[in-house]
């Protein structure tokens, strides 16, 4: 067997090498941070996003304030804050902010909805009082304070900063330095994903709905750990008796499957699984934790806690030959800020295409 490649086809590999597309950097893998009554989201494009809530003991009164810095050179934090509404909570008709003994003036705060955004000084003011251990403030015109807390700030700011490959340049949030700002890293672009057409589903897709042989091809995918209510011991263990797996056709020879995984006490997951329309059916598992589908789309939408001040939510979209995840997020940490959480907190992010 001949190892050595001729001239033309040598000369073919070496530009495949060179182009852009094989030398193409992996795509980036966000990160998700939580420190103190601090968290960090960093997405894809390399967007970051650090939230901040009161503190975490004792009493006090709910608020959170969202830190956005889009990645590159020279980009500014931009800050917006929500004070707590869950129940018959009366919002100020005006709030300032207030680090120490320094009223720094009225926020543009929205009454309706308790929302603000703060001015550039203010946002510079708030990340100098972050680093060290000033009191930080929100104060309602009727006399109410919100305090924010900076425990764990410094920490998942510096987080941040090396995300974005800010540390030790002048721009950095906490480890300033001398570094040229044109050393931090750049932004990414949204990757585009486009979701394939779905095929109808047929009155035979249906009935495999009861198939006692593709029951037992998903059982063979998955743990009894991860699928309890797939297992035939759920029968024994449950009060709701057996569980029907849910049949929809995607292509011209690939279904999605459907069926309970398990139950909380405010969440439930359900498995989702591609498999061949016709023995043998190599069921493909997507994920344990659905929350629901479009057929092209499976949702997940999970509760930190039953008062459902946080949530955590990936989406999984069909493109032709697989489910690929195309959206993770979480709404912050479970602080009694407001129904569904108060941020969209992205670790992943796409722009899908129908």
């Amino acid at each position: 067997m001949r190892l050595l490649a001729s001239q033309p086809t040598l000369a073919l590999l070496l530009c495949f090498l060179s182009s852009p597309t094989a030398l193409a950097a992996p795509p980036i893998k966000g990160i998700a941070f939580d420190h103190g009554d601090w968290t960090l989201a960093c997405d894809n494009t390399r967007t970051c996003r650090a939230a901040g809530y009161q503190p975490g003991d004792g009493e006090h009164a709910p608020v959170s304030v969202l830190l956005t810095r889009r990645a590159g050179p020279d980009q500014r934090v931009k800050a917006e804050l929500m004070v707590g509404q869950l129940g018959e909570i009366k919002l100020p008709l005006r709030l300032s902010l207030q680090i120490d003994d320094a009223r720094l003036g009225p926020l543009r705060y929205n009454a309706a909805d308790g929302t603000a955004t703060l001015l550039p000084a203010q946002v510079s003011a708030m990340l100098t009082a972050l680093m060290g251990n000033s009191r930080i403030a929100l104060i309602g015109d009727d006399g109410r304070r919100w305090t924010l807390s900076g425990r764990g700030a410094s920490a998942v700011l510096l987080k941040l900063d090396e995300f974005q490959g800010r540390i030790g340049t002048p721009g950095a949030l906490v480890r300033k330095g001398t570094k040229a700002e044109s050393t931090v890293l750049p932004a990414v672009s949204m990757p585009i994903m486009k979701l394939t057409n779905i095929v109808a589903t047929r009155p035979a897709d249906k009935a495999l709905a009861s198939s006692a042989a593709l029951r037992e091809a998903l059982i063979a995918t998955i743990s009894a750990d991860d699928c309890e209510a797939l297992q035939p011991t759920w029968n024994d263990t449950s009060n709701e008796g057996p569980q029907e797996m849910k049949v929809q056709r995607l292509s011209a020879d690939k279904l999605l499957v459907s069926h309970l995984c398990w139950r909380g006490a405010y969440n439930r997951g359900d498995g989702y699984w591609v498999i061949n329309d016709r023995p043998p059916y190599r069921p493909r598992l997507v994920t344990n934790s659905g929350s629901g589908d479009n057929v092209r789309s499976i949702e997940e939408w999970h509760r930190g806690r039953g008062l459902a001040d946080c949530i955590y939510s990936p989406t999984w979209s069909w493109i032709g030959t697989r489910f690929v995840q195309t959206a993770v997020a979480s709404s912050g940490l479970c602080r009694s800020i407001t129904l569904g959480g108060p941020w969209n907190l992205p670790t992943l992010v796409t722009r899908v295409q129908q």
